[in-house]
Order: C-alpha cells, then sequence, then structure tokens
C-alpha cells in the first residue's frame, strides 16, 4: 500500500466562538489543533492514504490529546519523538467577514522546532527511505534552523535515489522567516529537490513581487507543478504537457479558508498515488478544497467528506535515476 510521511508541527488552535467577539474582554474561544502539515495528513488519511506524521511533541496532557486525536483520524504516530518538559505551540484565528483568516502564533519553544537536533533524528530521517511520498511545507522548513534544514535536505536526497518522491508546499508566512533572503534561499533549495511543488499566487508574490505566472513558474524547475491562481484555476506543468484546471462553480457560500490549500494538496497526492493524472489529481484538489471552505476550522466534519472513489492504488516505485 502506497505511504505518505508528512512532515511539520501540530499546534494548540483557539477560534473565536460563535458570538464572541476578540476586541471585548472576556470574548470566547474554542480549542482545537492545527497545522498545516497535519491538517493534510487528516485528509490523506480519510482519502484511505496510509500516513505517518513526523513530528515532536512534550509529554503534556494536550500532546496526549493530539496523539489520540490522531490515532482516531488513523494517522500513524508511531514517528512522533515526545520530548520531557515540552509543550506544543500555540495559535490563535481570527476571521473577517468574507472568511479570510488572520494568525496569531506563540511557538517559539514548541517541541517541534527540535525535531532536526535530536538522538532520534537519525533514526527517523532514515526512516524516509521507506516511504512512496515525503510532503512538508515551506512552514515545516521555517521550524528549524539552517543545519537542520540541510539534515533534512540530505535525508531526502537519499530518499529519492531509492524511489521516494518529495512534495513540497510552499505555503509561505513571513513571520515564520528571518527576512526574504533566507526564505528565497531556501525555497530554491526546496523546488531543486522536489518531483512535485504546490504553490500559488498568493505563496509567490509575497516573496517575488511583481513577476508573472511565467516568471513564477519558471523558477521551479520540478518535473511537476502545480500553481494555483488567485481566481481558482490551477496551472499545471508535468512531463509531456501543460494544462489549465478550473475548480466548478462554487454553490454554498464561503464560510473559512483554513486549510483549502492543505486540502487541496491531500487530495492531489492521494490521487496520484491513485494512478490519476495531474489533471485529474488537480480537479480532485480543487473539489475537496471547494467542500472544506464552506464549513469552519481546518477539518471538516467527517459525514461531510464526499463519497470515495476506488482506485486501484500504486504499490511499486521506480528508483530516480
Amino acid at each position: 500500500m502506497a505511504s505518505v510521511a508528512c512532515i511539520g508541527e501540530c499546534m494548540v488552535e483557539l477560534r473565536q466562538a460563535q458570538g464572541g467577539s476578540a476586541g471585548q474582554s472576556g470574548g470566547l474561544y474554542s480549542r482545537g489543533f492545527g497545522g498545516d502539515t497535519l491538517n493534510t495528513a487528516v485528509y490523506l488519511a480519510r482519502l484511505e492514504v496510509k500516513v505517518d506524521y513526523l513530528t515532536a511533541l512534550g509529554d503534556d496532557a494536550l500532546s496526549d490529546e493530539m496523539i489520540a486525536a490522531w490515532n482516531a483520524e488513523s494517522i500513524g504516530t508511531r514517528r512522533v519523538v515526545r520530548l520531557p518538559g515540552k509543550l506544543p505551540g500555540l495559535y490563535m484565528i481570527q476571521l473577517d467577514a468574507k472568511g479570510e483568516r488572520q494568525f496569531f502564533h506563540w511557538r517559539d519553544s514548541a517541541a517541534a522546532r527540535q525535531l532536526m537536533s535530536l538522538p532520534e533524528t537519525d533514526e527517523l530521517l532514515n526512516s524516509l527511505m521507506s516511504y512512496d511520498i515525503v510532503y512538508l511545507s515551506a512552514i515545516t522548513l521555517s521550524i528549524y534552523d539552517t543545519a537542520g534544514r540541510d539534515r533534512l535536505f540530505a535525508a531526502i536526497k537519499r530518499a529519492r535515489l531509492l524511489g521516494t518522491r518529495f512534495v513540497f508546499d510552499t505555503n509561505f508566512r513571513a513571520r515564520g522567516w528571518p527576512d526574504r533572503d533566507v526564505a528565497r534561499e531556501v525555497f530554491a533549495a526546496a523546488f531543486a529537490a522536489a518531483d512535485i511543488v504546490l504553490t500559488s499566487t498568493e505563496d509567490l508574490l509575497a516573496l517575488y513581487p511583481g513577476e508573472s505566472h511565467e516568471q513564477l513558474m519558471a523558477r521551479i524547475p520540478a518535473p511537476e507543478l502545480v500553481f494555483r491562481l488567485a481566481e481558482p484555476v490551477s496551472l499545471l506543468r508535468f512531463p509531456g504537457g501543460t494544462s489549465e484546471v478550473r475548480a466548478e462553480p462554487m454553490t454554498k457560500p464561503v464560510v473559512d479558508t483554513t486549510a483549502a490549500g492543505d486540502s487541496f494538496a491531500a487530495a492531489y497526492i492521494a490521487a496520484r498515488l491513485a494512478g490519476s493524472d495531474p489533471v485529474e489529481a488537480a480537479q480532485a484538489g480543487h473539489r475537496l478544497a471547494s467542500l472544506v471552505i464552506c464549513y469552519a476550522g481546518a477539518i471538516i466534519p467527517g459525514y461531510a467528506m464526499p463519497p470515495k472513489k476506488r482506485h486501484r492504488p500504486a504499490t511499486t516505485r521506480q528508483a530516480t535515476k
């Protein structure tokens, strides 16, 4: 069975409760858990892809709750490192009238930031060779220092020699980087190593302002590229061709755009693993993302997931030449 390793950070999420007001003393917030790569892992598991989440957590009650929640979603937790005395990070979400979100983070000492510098790190990185796909985002890379990123990229390159594919999601958040020059350098390294890049105008124009779609796409040498535009359209580039994929018109109001890109990534990866071509995979990505943004929060109720389509999953890998 095809398998995916998602690497990243899950945090405690505080979301303004219905009827609460962030500007008023005593406003109510609901508590949950979230993170971009964790959201993708959840949707991959719901799409019946075998997925492990690779991260570090503390030994506290909140970390215990995270592990229990991931197990309930059928996400593998055997690669989660528990660090005594540490805690997960925390973030708060505020939404505007159109459902667009703003994030506030408290994560500088979170356990996940140490994942690339632990006694268990070598074993964790060597395990990447056992997966069909390694998936991570720019947010993942932003929480590690330079040595940690170099260590991770070296492990990914070794895994690719044995046929593992590397999927990089650009998910850029400026506050996670010391400056844009550092981010551009790391992005260039990720683009050069990736087999599939999932990106958007929102991410790339923040790093390369004023460039055209063609210029932005030319920066990415990866053989397979999904470039999501501001409107619900994706431009695809893949061996043998290019294509434009448009999302179907929305029939329900947009409630919350959180995890739109994360769910797109999950559906795209699941479809590619199941044998779909890039166009079909992008269509699946748009369908799931269009559904997710009709619900509050990153993870929609299980009953709201689209009906499962039966595919013949990929079971073999071919080593990179």
